[in-house]
């Protein structure tokens, strides 16, 4: 399976709920939440998620998953969809086809083509002479539905009609829709009907009408890979006729019931058409679901991510899912970039965005689950959207999503957050040096650069770093956390060179050849024990002082001279 197919199928299905009508409801077990994440000043977000899709109902990778392990259809159906019972469904249903764009109806001729009046309810075999390439139906200034045939490079009239028209035939009718520069012919079965949307309306929609069974051989491989088990496949064919038998009740007198796009379900007529899914559909013929003795709105998303969502009907409840995890699911588990910087043009008011704060979440799975709201943080403002919203701004595949810690929280975490030496968060991430960044928190600062670790710095240790001008100072940026060093002292290593902490004489910076000596001489359990200076020139070079003697770098001999005392 292609990952085209896979993006094509899951969208469409992610979409199914907004044909309906009805409103997603928050879970009840939908939880406050409390999950800040800071925006790195590299500019970029990295998300993490699970599913695609809004997860109600039916995840069609869980079919195919329950499939493999061996599940008949209809122990699918009762898994995914809870206290609805076995029925039967006939009859026809409208399709908007909005693959046609056009205001005409277009076909190719074909013995037994004929044109309906719905006004006089008569029907008129048409004509197939050799000359004869197109059949249309048009309206013309006064609104007429204009039956026309295309004959040797010109349009002429047949017969005008008293009401709207439609094509039928005994056979699949071609219809050519817009292509790019030219058409391209998509075989539909059923009637193809020229229709007002309301009374004198100045335009036509195409609607295919056909039997609910024949709709549903359309929209299984546009909706699920027809290569999949045929568990799976039945599982679809019945869900799938469920809801456009939901829909057709919510819509009896509208002029469409149901549309080809994935705002209700994907449909490709005949064209589109497989061995594998006819074969469901014809194995399923007529069946749906009930609830209510009604059919149920049988809701689906390519995958769940392992929880399905609560629709807001008792059977379409959040549960979790054991199918969804398979070795060929690609949506169970999936990553993400959102840059920094369209966030910020897209939500100008914002300024600088410093955090993305998590406030609600539908309280099933990893993260406490599916986002329900959150509130960007901005320098100027702060902006409240739904997960939902923020979902599709970015297009990300659900609701269902995590972002990743920056380098310096993630370090924050690992030494304990909160708990920790440092405390709690006191700013926004912001930039140091020529490309690394830092954080404040209560009681220190953690420094990261694309070179370095993120590393925590508190204490006289960091304020003696950052007089010396931080990452812009000789030192760099710190490689290590602050360790114990000799004698209830304390000592970090930054790129090029230490800061070294004692108890009488505070916290002293030591690099270059001078630390380079330092350390053979065993640093603060050697003979010198600990700085009491930090480097400072002298006429020769550099100096430091210790406890017990002085390091000198002479600059004319480039070597390090030792004196104790």
């Amino acid at each position: 399976m292609t990952r085209r197919a896979v993006t094509r199928f899951a969208a469409a299905a992610c979409a199914a709920t907004l044909g309906a009508g009805v409103l997603t409801l928050a879970s009840s077990q939908a939880a406050a939440a409390d999950q800040t994440y800071w925006v790195p000043v590299t500019g970029s977000l990295t998300i993490d998620g699970h599913g695609f899709g809004h997860g109600h109902g039916m995840s069609q990778y869980g079919a195919q998953g329950a499939a493999l392990d061996l599940l008949r259809y209809r122990d699918i159906l009762a898994f995914y969809y809870p206290k609805t019972t076995l029925g039967q469904a006939k009859g026809r249903i409208r399709v908007l086809l909005s693959v046609d764009t056009t205001s005409d109806v277009k076909v190719s001729p074909a013995k037994g083509l004929s044109v309906r009046d719905l006004g006089t309810r008569k029907t008129f075999t048409l004509p197939t002479t050799s000359d004869i390439d197109r059949w249309r139906l048009v309206s013309n200034a006064d609104n007429d539905t204009v039956v026309q045939l295309h004959r040797t490079g010109t349009w002429k009239r047949y017969r005008i009609l008293q009401g709207d028209g439609e094509f039928v035939a005994d056979r699949p009718i071609r219809l050519w829709v817009p292509s790019g520069d030219s058409e391209a012919a998509i075989t539909y079965r059923g009637r193809l009907r020229s229709a007002s949307p309301y009374s004198g309306a100045p335009f036509r929609d195409t609607v295919n009408v056909l039997g609910l069974d024949d709709y549903v051989r359309g929209v299984i491989p546009a909706e699920m890979p027809t290569s999949w088990r045929p568990a799976a496949l039945r599982a679809q064919a019945v869900a799938a006729r469920t809801y456009a038998a939901y829909e057709r009740a919510l819509s009896r007198d509208r002029y469409y019931q149901i549309c080809d796009t994935t705002f209700c379900q994907v449909y490709a007529g005949k064209s589109g058409e497989a061995t594998s899914s006819n074969q469901a559909v014809d194995a399923t013929a007529h069946e749906i679901l009930r609830y209510a003795k009604k059919p149920a709105l049988t809701q689906f998303s390519s995958s769940s991510g392992g929880w399905t969502s609560d629709g807001g009907l008792p059977y379409l409840p959040a549960q979790r899912d054991p199918y969804d995890d398979w070795s060929g699911n690609v949506e169970h588990n999936w990553q993400a970039t959102i840059s920094v910087s369209r966030l910020e043009s897209l939500f100008s008011q914002l300024g600088k965005l410093q955090a993305i704060r998590v406030t609600q979440r539908d309280g099933d799975g990893a993260w406490g689950g599916r986002v329900i709201q959150l509130v960007l943080v901005g320098k100027d403002a702060r902006v409240l959207m739904s997960g939902d919203d923020f979902r599709s701004t970015f297009d990300l595949r659900s609701s269902w999503f995590s972002i990743a810690p920056t380098p310096i929280i993630a370090r924050w975490n690992r030494i304990g957050g909160a708990k920790s030496v440092l405390g709690k968060v006191r700013s926004a991430e912001f930039g140091v040096g020529q490309h690394g960044s830092a954080q404040r928190f209560e009681h220190g600062r953690i420094y990261w650069s694309p070179r370095t670790p993120a590393r925590e710095l508190y204490g006289d240790i960091l304020a003696r770093y950052r007089k010396l001008d931080g990452p812009d100072s000789v030192l760099g940026y710190p490689v290590s956390d602050t360790r114990k060093a000799y004698d209830g002292g304390r000592r970090t290593v930054f790129q090029r060179g230490k800061i070294f902490w004692s108890k009488p004489f505070g916290a002293r910076e030591v690099y270059g050849k001078i630390l380079a000596k330092y350390e053979d001489l065993g640093q603060g359990a050697g003979r010198l024990a600990f700085p009491r200076t930090g480097v400072f020139s002298v006429e020769a070079g550099k100096r430091v002082k210790f406890e017990h003697g002085s390091l000198t770098y002479l600059r004319a001999t480039g070597k390090v001279v030792v004196n104790l005392h």
